[in-house]
């Protein structure tokens, strides 16, 4: 029997990928039972989270009582959170936003409390993970004057009240009607002090998550036929992560000179020989997330997609010996750079070139505070997470984007999964997690 470059090529980056998960995972996403090469593509994908646990109360206690400290270091008496993902961290309170305001409220000193309207309270207590204080409004009713009390409450009444990026306009204008011997302000120092330096918990889950992802993408490496299109990519690797266990999965598919746009365009393009396949995709575990990118080339690779991939490559290296413990977050950005502009790409977002940033903070949510960009000044700690991805794009041509996310430990920076090495073998695999201290 005989068999093609690209069936060889496939069979053996699944094979070496998949050793190399088994080394540092408990499970494999494979029932390898059968490993004969024509029942490859027939694997199933089996959940694999079954070895990471959700966040505990106590953790999130723990989490409230940094923020508070935070609150008495910055002269900051309590603050305000609408829902979303800083909502989900401090109490487990997994809701959305409305016209209805549904609040957390931090005070400096003693019990968080909630505001919601009075028939959404059964549904509010069912994600609600530490305290028992909920206040509910009618109809009728404002909230604002419920906020109010909880300070009261608390005795209140003065000094500064924190205010989450994202909570929008009229609820903090409505917050501060009432409060009239008060001032707003930006509850970053809080919420960023608190969010960006990730436990070794959340670490843990950020892996899971990254697994799922990276073992996703060996499948549907593995599963590519000539004439798909984008949409029939992305519904394999939304089946294949939802399969492995992730949630709130995302993906993107982009073919040949879409490839040249960062997020793609509207034009329609199938998979035909030499087709390049840029992916971004991502998915998450117990509100962690994943963010891996990877740029594949259907069937044989010329020599400029070669050159602009393994270029990419050196870009990742670089920004990830660069990424050292107190170096500035921007010298990232300003490294990969420097080095494209001897290549003559750019010079800075030019085409061809890098357009965006090298990368960004993740955690809960795929993009956070801070990022690998031009200019940002805050220095590289222990327990930040970020996404490397310098990508390049040739336009009217195609794009190539390797993203991989790594965190900081003492020991400097760790990659969540490892690049791959060769556009033929474009996968990579699971890095085992290392302590952060």
């Amino acid at each position: 029997m005989t068999i093609s470059k690209r069936k060889f090529l496939k069979l053996s980056t699944a094979a070496m990928a998949t050793l190399s998960i088994g080394k540092v995972a408990s499970s494999s996403p494979y029932n390898t039972a059968n490993q004969a090469s024509n029942d490859f593509e027939k694997k199933t994908l089996t959940n694999i989270t079954d070895t990471v646990s959700p966040i505990t109360a106590k953790e999130r206690l723990k989490r409230i009582e940094k923020a508070q400290q935070l609150m008495k270091q910055h002269n900051i008496s309590a603050m305000v959170i609408e829902p979303g993902a800083t909502m989900d961290y401090f109490s487990g309170i997994q809701w959305w936003r409305s016209e209805r305001l549904t609040a957390l409220v931090i005070p400096q000193v003693g019990d968080v409390a909630v505001v919601c309207p009075f028939f959404e309270e059964p549904s509010i207590r069912e994600t609600l993970a530490v305290g028992n204080d909920v206040r509910v409004w009618q109809e009728h009713e404002s909230p604002f004057e419920r906020v109010k009390q909880i300070l009261n409450d608390r005795n209140i009444k003065t000094g500064n009240v924190a205010f989450e990026h994202s909570v929008r306009y009229f609820v903090l204008q409505g917050v501060m009607s009432l409060l009239p011997a008060m001032q707003d302000v930006s509850a970053d120092v809080i919420t960023r002090g608190c969010r960006m330096i990730k436990s070794d918990h959340e670490l843990q889950l950020m892996h899971k998550a990254n697994e799922i992802t990276l073992s996703a993408y060996e499948h549907v490496w593995s599963n590519l036929e000539l004439g798909m299109t984008q949409a029939d990519v992305k519904t394999l690797m939304h089946k294949a992560q939802a399969s492995l266990g992730g949630s709130g999965i995302w993906n993107m598919a982009l073919f040949n000179q879409a490839s040249a746009y960062p997020h793609g365009t509207k034009q329609k393009q199938t998979l035909t020989e030499g087709s390049v396949v840029l992916m971004d995709c991502g998915c998450s575990v117990h509100g962690y997330q994943s963010d891996i990118s990877r740029t594949f080339v259907f069937g044989d690779a010329s020599a400029e997609q070669k050159k602009i991939w393994q270029t990419v490559r050196q870009g990742q290296s670089i920004a990830f010996e660069k990424a050292q413990l107190g170096t500035e977050a921007g010298l990232v950005d300003d490294a990969v750079r420097q080095y494209y502009e001897t290549l003559g790409l750019g010079p800075d977002y030019k085409l061809p070139g890098l357009s965006h940033r090298t990368g960004h903070g993740i955690g809960m949510k795929g993009h956070e505070g801070i990022n690998f960009v031009h200019g940002e000044k805050t220095k590289l700690a222990k327990g930040m997470c970020f996404s490397n991805e310098p990508g390049i794009y040739l336009p009217e041509k195609f794009g190539v984007r390797l993203e991989d996310c790594l965190y900081m430990t003492e020991k400097g920076p760790q990659w969540f999964t490892i690049p791959p090495d060769s556009i033929d073998a474009p996968i990579g695999k699971l890095a085992k997690l290392q302590p952060v201290k």
